[in-house]
């Protein structure tokens, strides 16, 4: 696959922050080779600095980028999306491969604006992209097949982890994963806080705090095992963890979660149309 995606151009429409991570990994990684490689922005003067800093052509002509590419990545805002089909519909064939990161924008809305039969993969990245930590949701479009799944987990693999999911899912991908490391966040910063409000100097609160998130996770993906088991591990008969686990529950911090995501999912519907 790293054979086949280095011999592809690859077009990035958007180079803004998910635009620039993705562009930064394939470089970095040399998954795409430089000479096959190209974004464009809206700005001139952003096209020169982003041009200057990746070695790459950064151009603000969306219809020009498409025209010399193989593979096309919409890395764009939900409302920009119909306007931008809208300028490079005619430059796009059959052998194109659009690969949509644009957040809540169905295949279906995609396709149904093209004039060709185009295929279309949806993507949902989330932040942790930016140190190849991140885990990316892809679907498939109408025309789509298992090669153009494995082309769009090539690139994405770049920046961390790839699931292919039915598109039904995807809403729910963006509530929990793409929104989730801000849910996330917060709880570190709680956890920091408490260290802080119990005595420890800040800097060792939020490195015991991040470190500690990040073990717990390690230890959920490299084992396999349950939340509920490991987290009955950690908590001995009459210990310290049964009582802060019972102050979580009696704050509801479980169903609070639960909620957001939730909420997060229901606007995830919604942002295209808002």
């Amino acid at each position: 696959m790293t054979d086949v995606l280095t011999e592809r151009r690859v077009a990035v429409l958007g180079a803004g922050k998910m635009g620039s991570i993705l562009l930064q990994a394939f470089i970095k990684t040399g998954i795409v080779g430089i000479e096959n490689l190209c974004a464009t922005v809206a700005h001139a003067e952003r096209a020169q600095t982003l041009s200057k800093q990746y070695s790459i052509r950064v151009t603000r002509d969306n219809r020009a980028a498409v025209e010399s590419a193989d593979v096309i990545l919409l890395c764009l805002k939900p409302q920009a999306v119909s306007e931008v089909l809208q300028e490079i519909r005619s430059e796009l064939r059959g052998e194109h491969l659009l690969i949509s990161v644009a957040a809540s924008v169905p295949t279906g809305y995609i396709e149904e604006r093209l004039l060709a039969k185009v295929p279309v993969v949806r993507a949902m990245p989330n932040t942790p992209a930016m140190i190849g930590e991140g885990i990316t949701g892809l679907c498939a479009g109408s025309s789509a097949t298992a090669q153009h799944l494995q082309i769009a987990c090539g690139l994405f693999d770049t920046v961390g982890k790839t699931v292919i999911v039915d598109e039904k899912y995807m809403d729910a991908v963006t509530g929990l994963s793409a929104s989730g490391p801000a849910f996330i966040y917060i709880v570190l910063e709680s956890l920091a806080e408490a260290g802080v409000k119990v005595g420890l100097p800040r800097d060792l609160a939020t490195l015991l705090a991040a470190q500690t998130t990040l073990g717990a996770s390690r230890v959920v993906l490299e084992t396999g095992n349950h939340p509920a088991l490991l987290k009955d591990a950690v908590t001995t008969p009459a210990g310290c963890t049964i009582d802060g686990i019972l102050e979580l529950e009696e704050g509801k911090l479980r169903v609070t979660l639960i909620k957001a995501v939730v909420k997060a999912t229901q606007r995830a519907k919604e942002l295209l149309f808002t």
